[in-house]
């Protein structure tokens, strides 16, 4: 195969050997993926992936694969993909990949374009930069798409606000919105996965800081309840009421950015929002102060302002970048202000990404059934999807529930019996 753009492929090996370690944590998708290579419902298809490079990814692409799909593969982050895992799915899978971890912006969108070249009939993105670039720079490839899926808030977010504005051209089911991928991926994968990222990357400890967390949904969620398991002092700031007033029935403190930055000596973003942390809260932040995010894209942090305010910038340690302001306060910033669990960490951990990654599989399978009967939006992933997902989980965990006897089925769908 010639066609790809990795950093080595003489680190296929160890990747391959990650892929299989992964692989044995990802039950569902197996069971998927057992079936998908008996029955082929992919044939024929081609798909366009636009994902972290992961090892877990790397087991979707597997079952995608088997299921008959053409797959193509580029990061949906330049500092998201394992370059050795990269190496293993074009030496040992036979799938094109174009992604290599630090890639400038230059380069991203190259490979993004590559991806499109695939002619897909199918995208699967994370963060909706492969929908936008086809339909703002390709859109001469529209015509042969009949679907796609997404895999996150901020991709999400973006579709909609396409549907809305009548500029989506095809229809797509947000994966993010099923109950077995927000509850799970977003709430106990980032929420650990954050946590290893800052650990790594700065070695401090957290218990006694004032962590603060900036967005309270179901990342925030899991954020701040692991952060407080290590100790931390945990400090929400939000802009809605609703969950502003969950993190205070949680037992959180709560209150706003500005009244954060002066005593927070951790911050992440979580929001999908821009400028979430901006000039005027780094003119009030300590000395020492660590700001990193966790949200999809590296635009919740303002940078750009930081690096105008500051004196002197240095790397200090892998993926810390120290800012020295005039006054002679120090602000780090972890991982260029992307996704810190992918940059200075591994991501989610495979079990949780189990569920997300075989909502994407069935969903896919599901477009492939039905884009024709469907309408150019955004479409939740369909509840029986959701729920077998669920279902095979607890099975591989060995957990069994109870069902309901007829006559528990004939009560609840009864309107005539009372007290």
């Amino acid at each position: 195969m010639e066609n790809y753009d990795v950093k080595d492929t003489n680190q296929a090996e160890g990747g391959r050997r990650r892929i299989e370690w992964a692989e044995r944590e990802m039950p569902v998708l197996r069971l998927i993926r057992e079936r998908f290579a008996k029955e082929r419902p992919l044939n024929g298809m081609r798909v366009a992936a636009c994902l972290h490079v992961t090892t877990e990814t790397a087991n979707l692409m597997n079952t995608l694969h088997l299921g008959g799909a053409d797959v193509v593969l580029t990061a949906s982050n330049p500092l998201s993909t394992q370059d050795d895992v990269a190496a293993a799915l074009v030496s040992h899978y036979e799938i094109p990949v174009f992604a290599i971890k630090g890639e400038n912006n230059v380069t991203y969108y190259k490979h993004i374009h590559a991806a499109l070249d695939h002619q897909p009939h199918i995208t699967m993105d994370d963060g909706a930069d492969l929908v936008s670039t086809l339909h703002k720079d390709r859109r001469d490839l529209l015509p042969g798409v009949v679907g796609g899926t997404e895999e996150t808030t901020t991709g999400v977010i973006r579709l909609r606000a396409m549907a809305a504005d009548g500029a989506l051209n095809f229809p797509v089911i947000a994966v993010n919105d099923a109950m077995t991928k927000h509850f799970f991926d977003n709430r106990y994968g980032t929420g650990q996965s954050t946590i290893d990222g800052i650990v790594r990357a700065t070695n401090i400890l957290l218990a006694g800081k004032n962590f603060v967390i900036a967005g309270y949904g179901w990342c925030g969620r899991g954020l701040a309840m692991r952060a407080r398991g290590m100790g931390a002092n945990v400090i929400v700031t939000e802009v809605d009421p609703l969950p502003a007033l969950e993190a205070v029935m949680d037992g959180f403190r709560v209150m706003t950015m500005d009244e954060a930055a002066r005593i927070g000596d951790i911050f992440v973003t979580v929001t999908g929002d821009l400028n979430v942390i901006d000039r005027r809260h780094f003119e009030l932040m300590k000395d020492g102060a660590i700001v990193c995010n966790s949200g999809h894209f590296n635009v919740e942090i303002n940078i750009p302002g930081l690096e105008a305010m500051a004196q002197d910038k240095r790397l200090v340690r892998p993926f810390v970048e120290q800012y020295e302001l005039p006054d002679g306060r120090r602000i780090h910033i972890l991982g260029e202000g992307r996704l810190i669990n992918l940059a200075a960490a591994e991501g989610h951990p495979a079990s949780v990404m189990d569920m997300s990654f075989a909502n994407q599989a069935l969903s896919l399978e599901y477009m492939v059934k039905n884009h024709e009967h469907l309408e150019k939006k955004v479409y939740s992933v369909p509840g029986e999807i959701d729920r077998e997902i669920a279902r095979l989980k607890l099975a591989a965990m060995g957990v069994q529930i109870d069902v309901l006897t007829p006559e528990q089925v004939a009560y609840l769908n009864s309107w005539e019996e009372g007290t």
